[in-house]
């Protein structure tokens, strides 16, 4: 069963019959070992490393194609249909040039994550709903073999002793695998991958993840510089969302973006600084932390910093940042609620510098404006729900003040209270009368 096949059975489609499928692996392995005999496995692997998937697969068809034909003892047992020949073909190209039976997952648009459980079971997500593939591969040596091939050109690896490795393929995905004796029953893959559809505001209103003047607030927000905090659960569209707001920073100010795992899209910024922390070699150097990389920003000259998570001591750095001339930065982080949110960046805060919460609080308070949230349903869906502001308290301490709330069961957006930013910015004459009129006439009080 081909993954087509699988993905069908997986949205209640009646999957085709094929007959001969042992048969047909043995074919797809005996026509691959047939290419590397022919080519040469020196010539096969400098066409894998120094060129493109598709570039790599128009370069090894016809050879593909030539050691298929020739070997017609082993198709006897096969449909000889043109359709069952192509999928023998694509099977063993992408095993060849691709991630084997992943490949056709990850060229699908909408599968947003991959995960290998073992050689038992595979689950894919799509539209955030999980759909079971079964078992796709058939011994847990092929799902090392195929993290080797992921993690290799980038000088990592995965070994007893270092069963843990995070990386990221040339398209952006993010990858984690774990390996035994840690992962108990065989290696467990997982790939995130992220949609370059979207990139914007507008597009988050289109797939009704938020109205359209929640997404001008928003804007906003972003425009007159607010320092803002974008958190949620795991899949929540956190990154999502902090793509979307980046879009909205002027073209006319330079941004350094900073990420774990290089996820942020600019494709229509023209000065943006990407930097991506790396971890440890094999011999334990060179590594470079979130945390080394927002000092260095400092160094860079940014209008705007943004970091894809916060999740250590770098949130101090940050946090500094935000004080210190950077207004209008960005970032995500981990936390259920606007109120968690501050808890978190205390205890993230203080493993960067030793001072009471009273004090860190502090700092939060002057630093961050703004508090956004966001959530996944049990269906899949994904909105961005609140939006909390962020100052300090009479007596010392945070004070958050609800601008937005977000009703889950009705999927209803309320503005509890216009943000003092919208008429200050009025005032000021860095936001038309006219815009914001026209913005508070679409509002729901």
């Amino acid at each position: 069963m081909s993954v087509q096949e699988r993905i069908a059975r997986a949205q209640g489609a009646s999957p085709r019959r094929h007959e001969g499928i042992m048969r047909r692996r043995e074919v797809v392995r005996a026509v691959k070992q047939g290419v590397l005999e022919r080519i040469g496995f020196a010539e096969v692997a400098h066409i894998v490393m120094t060129q493109s998937i598709e570039e790599v697969r128009t370069e090894l068809r016809p050879a593909v194609e030539a050691v298929l034909n020739a070997q017609t003892s082993s198709m006897e047992a096969l449909p000889a249909g043109a359709v069952e020949r192509d999928a023998v073909v694509s099977e063993v190209l992408d095993d060849m040039a691709g991630l084997g039976p992943l490949q056709p997952l990850l060229e699908d648009d909408t599968v947003s994550e991959i995960m290998v459980n073992g050689c038992g079971a595979t689950f894919f997500e799509r539209a955030g709903v999980l759909h079971p593939l079964g078992r796709l591969f058939e011994s847990d040596e092929q799902i090392r073999i195929l993290i080797d091939r992921i993690i290799a050109p980038l000088g990592r690896r995965i070994d007893e002793r270092s069963p843990i490795v995070n990386a990221r393929l040339k398209s952006g995905y993010r990858v984690n695998a774990v390996i035994p004796p840690i992962a108990i029953d065989g290696p467990v893959l997982t790939i995130r991958k992220f949609s370059d559809r979207i990139t914007s505001l507008e597009e988050l209103v289109r797939l009704g993840s938020l109205p359209a003047w929640y997404a001008q607030l928003l804007s906003f927000a972003v425009r007159l510089r607010q320092d803002l905090a974008v958190a949620g659960g795991t899949g929540s569209g956190k990154t999502t969302l902090l793509n979307a707001l980046s879009c909205e920073i002027p073209t006319s100010e330079r941004i350094v973006t900073i990420e774990d795992s290089a996820e942020l899209k600019f494709s229509r910024h023209p000065h943006v600084v990407r930097l991506e922390a790396r971890a440890a070699s094999i011999e334990g150097e060179g590594a470079v932390t979130i945390r080394d990389l927002v000092t260095n920003a400092l160094r860079m000259r940014p209008d705007r910093i943004v970091v894809g998570e916060v999740r250590g001591a770098e949130c101090i750095d940050m946090l500094q940042a935000m004080n210190t001339g950077h207004d209008g930065s960005l970032t995500t982080l981990h936390a259920g609620t606007a109120e968690e949110t501050v808890v978190r960046l205390t205890l993230l805060a203080r493993y960067g510098i030793n001072l009471p919460s009273e004090l860190i609080e502090e700092q939060i308070a002057m630093a961050l404006d703004g508090i956004v949230m966001s959530e996944r349903r049990a269906d899949g869906r994904r909105f961005v729900s609140s939006f909390s502001g962020v100052r300090r308290g009479n007596e010392g301490g945070v004070q958050l003040e609800r601008y937005i709330s977000f009703d889950t069961a009705e999927e209803r957006w309320t503005l509890e209270r216009e943000p003092p930013f919208v008429e200050q910015a009025v005032r000021e004459r860095r936001l038309r009368a006219g815009e914001v009129e026209a913005w508070r006439s679409q509002c729901p009080w």
